[in-house]
Order: C-alpha cells, then sequence, then structure tokens
C-alpha cells in the first residue's frame, strides 16, 4: 500500500482519538468554573455535590487525553521527517509553550483542585478549577497556532531549503488563527454543555439525586444555547469568510461549488460527484447567498474548483458532506438547547421525557461535530501540508514530506498497534465515564468520605 497514504491514516486515526478528550476537558472545566463559583459564594449543597460529581467525569477525561496527546506528537519524526526537518524551527515553538506554558499549568491545578479540597480554603479551590480551564484554554490556543501555520503561513523566509522564523508574532497570529481558536474553544464549550446536559437529563429521567441534577441541566441548556448560537454567528461565519479568503481552493470544495460564478449559492444539500469534471446533482442551494456571506455583496465573484489544477483540488467528497454535516449538527444544537429553554420555560422540562432522552443521546454529538470540522479542515488543505503563499512560497505537497526510510509493512503494523489499543482505551474510558456518570452526584457525607 502507498506510504503517504498510510502515514496519513495513521495521523488520521491518533489525532481524531486524541481529539476526543481536549474539547470535553476545555468545556467541562469551564462549567466547573461556574458550578464551584455558585456553590462558594452561595454555600450551596446541590452546587457542591454537583461540582464533586463532574469533577470525577473530568479527571478521567483528562487522563485519556493526556496518553493519547503524547503518542500523536511522535509522528512528526517517525512518519514526517522529512516535514519536520523542513518546518522545525517554527513548528517546534508553539509545541514547547503549549507544554511549557500551558499543560504545566493545566495538569498542576488539576492536581489541587482534585486533592486539595477541605485542605485549602473555598476562594484557592476555585481559583485552582479556574486555573485549569485557563490551562487548557491556552493550551488549546498554542496547538491550533501550529496547525494554523500549515494553513496559513506566516512570519518566515525560506533558508537552505528550510523555513526559518523571522516574525514570532506573525507566525503566531498567522491569517488564520483567531479565527480557527474561536471556532475550536466555542465548539470546545459545547461539548461541555451537552455532556452536563446528558447527564443531567439522564439523572432526572431515573430519579437519582433529581434536585441537583435538574439544576445542572438548567445550567448546561442555557449555556449550551449561548455557545452553540455563538457558534454559528459570529465565530462560524467568520471563521468561513476567513477560508474564502486565504484558502480559496478549501472554500470552493467545502461549498460544492465546482464552476466559478458570480452571486455564488449557498448550497443547503446535494450529492456530489467527483467526476472529472466534478458536479453537484440535486443541488438545493439560495442564489447569490454564498457570495454575500463571503464577501458582503451578493454579486461577488467566487472561484470554483475549475481555477486550480487538478493536482491541486482537495477530495471533494469528504470535504464537502464533513463541512455540511458539521453546520447541520451545528443548527441542531441551537434548536434542541432552545427547545429545551421553552420547555423549561414553562415548567415542563422535567415531565418530557423523550426531550430528556434527546438530550442524553445527545452528548457525544458535539464530539462528532468537531471530528467532522477537524476532517473538513485538514482534507480541504490537502494536497498541501503547508498551504501556498503566492509570490512567497510554493507550498509543501503531503506526498514530499514523509519520512523516506519507513516502510509500508512498519506503518501497518503500528496502525494496527495503536488501533488495538486505542479501543481498549477508548471501551475503558466510556466503561468509567458510564460508571461514575450513572450514579450521580453523592450525598454530600459520602461525598467528603471519599474525597482523597
Amino acid at each position: 500500500m502507498d506510504a503517504v497514504f498510510l502515514a496519513r491514516l495513521q495521523f488520521a486515526i491518533t489525532a481524531g482519538f486524541h481529539f476526543i478528550f481536549p474539547p470535553v476537558s476545555i468545556g467541562l472545566a469551564w462549567l466547573l468554573v461556574i458550578m464551584e463559583w455558585k456553590a462558594w459564594r452561595r454555600c450551596d449543597d446541590d452546587w457542591e455535590r454537583l461540582s464533586r460529581f463532574f469533577a470525577k467525569l473530568l479527571a478521567i477525561t483528562f487522563a485519556v487525553g493526556v496518553a493519547t496527546g503524547i503518542v500523536m506528537e511522535f509522528q512528526f519524526g517517525t512518519n514526517w521527517a522529512v516535514y519536520s526537518k523542513f518546518v522545525g524551527d517554527i513548528f517546534g515553538a508553539p509545541l514547547a509553550a503549549e507544554g511549557v506554558l500551558a499543560f504545566f499549568l493545566e495538569s498542576g491545578f488539576l492536581g489541587l483542585y482534585l486533592f486539595g479540597r477541605k485542605r485549602v480554603s473555598r476562594p484557592v479551590h476555585w481559583f485552582s478549577i479556574l486555573m485549569v480551564a485557563v490551562g487548557a484554554t491556552i493550551s488549546a490556543f498554542w496547538i491550533i497556532v501550529a496547525n494554523s501555520w500549515q494553513q496559513t503561513p506566516a512570519g518566515f523566509e525560506i533558508r537552505n531549503g528550510r523555513a526559518e522564523l523571522v516574525d514570532f508574532g506573525a507566525a503566531v497570529f498567522n491569517p488564520s488563527t483567531v479565527d480557527r481558536y474561536l471556532h475550536t474553544i466555542v465548539s470546545s464549550l459545547t461539548c461541555g454543555a451537552f455532556l452536563v446536559a446528558g447527564v443531567g437529563a439522564y439523572l432526572v429521567i431515573k430519579g437519582r439525586e433529581a434536585r441537583p441534577a435538574y439544576r445542572a441541566l438548567k445550567l448546561a441548556l442555557a449555556f449550551g444555547f449561548i455557545v452553540s448560537s455563538l457558534n454559528l454567528l459570529p465565530v462560524g461565519h467568520g471563521h468561513a469568510k476567513q477560508v474564502a479568503k486565504t484558502q480559496p481552493a478549501k472554500f470552493a470544495a467545502i461549498e460544492g461549488l465546482y464552476e466559478s460564478t458570480s452571486r455564488a449559492p449557498l448550497i443547503m444539500f446535494g450529492i456530489v460527484e467527483s467526476g472529472p469534471p466534478p458536479k453537484l446533482n440535486f443541488p438545493l442551494g439560495i442564489r447569490g447567498l454564498l457570495s454575500w456571506m463571503a464577501f458582503g455583496d451578493v454579486d461577488a465573484h467566487i472561484p470554483g474548483i475549475d481555477r486550480f489544477p487538478p493536482d491541486e483540488v482537495p477530495p471533494l467528497w469528504l470535504t464537502f458532506v464533513s463541512f455540511h454535516n458539521m453546520v447541520l449538527l451545528g443548527l441542531f444544537f441551537i434548536f434542541i438547547t432552545g427547545v429545551g429553554l421553552v420547555f423549561l420555560y414553562f415548567d415542563r422540562l422535567g415531565e418530557a421525557r423523550r426531550l430528556l432522552w434527546v438530550f442524553v443521546f445527545s452528548i457525544p454529538l458535539p464530539v462528532a461535530a468537531c471530528q467532522l470540522g477537524w476532517l473538513t479542515a485538514e482534507v480541504g488543505r490537502q494536497p498541501w501540508i503547508v498551504y501556498p503563499v503566492p509570490g512567497l512560497f510554493p507550498g509543501m505537497k503531503t506526498a514530499d514530506a514523509v519520512s523516506p526510510t519507513v516502510s509500508s509493512g512498519e506503518v501497518i503494523a503500528s496502525i494496527v498497534m495503536f488501533t488495538a489499543i486505542y479501543l481498549l482505551l477508548l471501551a475503558v474510558y466510556l466503561f468509567l465515564m458510564w460508571r461514575v456518570g450513572s450514579r450521580g452526584p453523592l450525598p454530600l457525607e459520602k461525598a467528603q468520605e471519599v474525597t482523597p
């Protein structure tokens, strides 16, 4: 089998599996900041119990996320040695900053948060979970910086066949960093909201500590509706505009725009036929809306796939399908949390068992949306591992970045090994989350007894 495909497949497996856990950790950490604040400032036993309960879920998620993230970074030196040599001067800086400036902050204060309850003052304990949330959010920033530089490289020069850093600020705040970072963080907050809402809904259905569970559900619905709405406007829309300006081939692929046109339609539905030439069967769209959303002008001209050489066109079916399903899920999150808030307003939420079950089964959907967004970004970037900069840099193709000395057989063996280990880790993670989550928050006396 092709070594490039296998190397990409392995990275997709390891990165995709790891990316399950950081969004949940970030979102849950910020919700715990709110819960701990309520428990502290109101001296409220329900919020105290909820904080202890969801802290266990955070600890499990964080542990598995760390274990899977370490493995992922080693692949840059094994499977992608040519790439690492070319961009090591730039790519290594944000990864080092993530470890030194963010990971140690997050992990250090997590230990204080989990084991310092009743051993430090309430303000210090609340500050510890705040620093966990801040650390996780900063950690995501540096990872997004590294990935965004691949998408829209800046602050570098090519010297002796290598990309060398000349402007750290320009590299960090390259044209896509801020938009991609905001989109990632708000998506992570949505993951946390739906985890809390789903667990709370399940406990309400089963009648297990229904009063505190109902309060957690109410918090998660309000929080989830706000962040889901922000993820559509302005965050998601702003990111799409950035892609339209800086990565026009990706934009054309995700939007199903195969012919350059003015008054470009926003496609709601279509069946991709990759061709050649590519075409979209049974398209359903609104004429001119894409031009207006991308450039603020309904008559704006948008380049289609026909403007780009065939060997520089990303895979069309996967980018289109992953993007549109991500958007569909985003709209669902706004709708279902809005419905939940209406039922809450009329004091009917506790009786709406079908709606509560929807929240239970929706727990993994924001994580799925994050995975689809990652597919959209990374597959849409192909065939480039480092995107070209017109007039400055011709780009580096993924096929030119793999390690020449790593054989297909070696990659296959490692794929099989990692897949087996990750499936086992996933099974253990789900078992632990179910075992802890299905029990609900312990009475405060018992919770204090089991606190380390």
